[in-house]
C-alpha cells in the first residue's frame, strides 16, 4: 500500500503551515501522519451495527451520577490589565490581531 502522504504532498503542507523543518523532522513527522492515517483507517475498517447509538465514551454516566450542568457565569479577572499590558497592540481595550496572509488554495 503506498502511503496516503508522500514526500511532496508533506512539503506542500510544510510550506502551506509556513514551517521550517530539517530533512531529518520532516521524514519523522511525516512517517508518523501517515502511521497516524493508518491507524485511523484500521478504526474505521471495523465493522459496527448501525443500530448501535453514536457515544462520546464506553462507560454509563447516568443522571443520578453525573453534576448538574454549571450556569455560564461572567467572572471578572484582576490579571486584565497586566494580560493587555503584554499585548503589541491595543484598542479600547481590545487586543489587535494582524490580519494573517493567506493565498487561494488550488
Amino acid at each position: 500500500m503506498t502511503e496516503p502522504i508522500t514526500p511532496e504532498l508533506f512539503e506542500h503542507l510544510v510550506n502551506l503551515a509556513a514551517l521550517e523543518l530539517s530533512p531529518n523532522e520532516s521524514e519523522y513527522l511525516r512517517k508518523q501522519l501517515n502511521n497516524q492515517l493508518k491507524a485511523v483507517n484500521e478504526l474505521a475498517s471495523i465493522p459496527i451495527d448501525p443500530n448501535i447509538p453514536p457515544a462520546s465514551h464506553g462507560i454509563p454516566y447516568p443522571a443520578e451520577i453525573r453534576p448538574p450542568i454549571r450556569e455560564d457565569e461572567w467572572q471578572p479577572s484582576n490579571f486584565a490589565d497586566s494580560i493587555l499590558a503584554q499585548a503589541p497592540q491595543v484598542e479600547e481595550r481590545y487586543i489587535i490581531v494582524p490580519d494573517i496572509p493567506h493565498q487561494d488554495l488550488e
